[in-house]
């Protein structure tokens, strides 16, 4: 089972390569804000849900798909860990 860390740097990767690519990886942290930040919309938000749902194995919920659990890498690496337990 992948580790905070690792679902951390898998998300990161994630994020740069489909939602922001020629940014500079280093200004995306764990607790970048993505959904008030701007950089997850709707659409994007989808992508970012049925990347985690077939990338883990797991079924995220829509009542979890918000902003609390979305805005921050660290917030959906929680989200995830919490899934594969």
């Amino acid at each position: 089972m992948e580790t905070v860390d690792q679902i951390t740097q898998t998300l990161k990767t994630y994020i740069i390569e489909t939602l922001l690519p020629g940014e500079n990886p280093d200004a995306l942290t764990e607790a970048t804000p993505l959904v008030t930040g701007g950089i997850l919309d709707s659409l994007a938000t989808l992508k970012l849900v049925s990347f985690l749902e077939q990338r883990y194995k797991i079924e995220l919920q829509a009542h979890e798909v918000d902003v609390d659990n979305l805005n921050t890498i660290a917030r959906i690496a929680s989200l995830v860990r919490s899934k594969l337990a």
